[in-house]
């Protein structure tokens, strides 16, 4: 009998491809990334910013020139003045002059946007294109 060949009997057992995905996935959360996995990442992020600064800029116009607005609104037509001290004239005058600031500031959300769009693309363009041409290699 030889005692060599009695040890190395071996169980295996295959994992089903739904097993075999989750696998995959928990060990991705722990394995090292790759270069290429971090220069994705990179992108993505670079791609990202130039949206998400645009966004919370024109968003930040967007909603203080309607609160503006809102205010011209409330002098001229609620006794919102008269909280005030304002004749009803004056409020009349203020109200229409503050609205029209207001909705200005509104308005201007969007070109606002899109100029803040187009000059990050301009900035990060060649950071994206370098790191596009590494990538697709």
């Amino acid at each position: 009998m030889d005692h060599n060949n009695q040890d190395k009997s071996e169980f295996t057992y295959t994992y089903s491809a739904r097993e075999q995905a989750e696998l995959k996935r928990i060990r991705e959360k722990y394995a090292a990334p790759t270069v290429a996995e971090d220069k994705m990442a990179h992108l993505r992020k670079l791609d990202a910013s130039v949206t998400n600064t645009a966004q919370a800029v024109a968003l930040a116009f967007g909603v203080i020139g309607t609160l503006i607005l809102g205010l011209g609104m409330s002098l001229i037509m609620t006794d919102f003045a008269d909280f005030l001290g304002l004749g009803e004239t004056m409020s009349m005058v203020i109200g229409i002059s503050v609205g029209i600031v207001g909705g200005i500031l509104a308005s201007l959300a969007y070109p606002i946007y899109n100029a803040i769009v187009k000059a990050k693309r301009k900035k990060l363009a060649p950071e994206i294109i370098r790191l596009t041409d590494e990538l697709m290699k």
